[in-house]
């Protein structure tokens, strides 16, 4: 996901949206927060990150 990020350039503040408050947003990048089910589908439609992506980092995050 960091991957996809960096070639889209969205900052951490962009995300909120997709994620919720800043904090989960770095949560989520530092792998300590799993990826929600709505989190996926939002960054998946506004960022374009494929889900299959998503959902193996939320996997292995279990």
């Amino acid at each position: 996901m960091k991957f996809s990020m960096e070639k889209k350039s969205p900052a951490p503040k962009d995300m909120e949206p997709m994620t919720g408050r800043l904090n989960r947003v770095y949560e989520m990048l530092n792998g300590t927060r799993q990826l929600t089910l709505p989190m996926i589908r939002r960054l998946h439609e506004e960022l374009g990150i494929a889900a299959e992506v998503l959902i193996r980092q939320a996997v292995a995050q279990a």
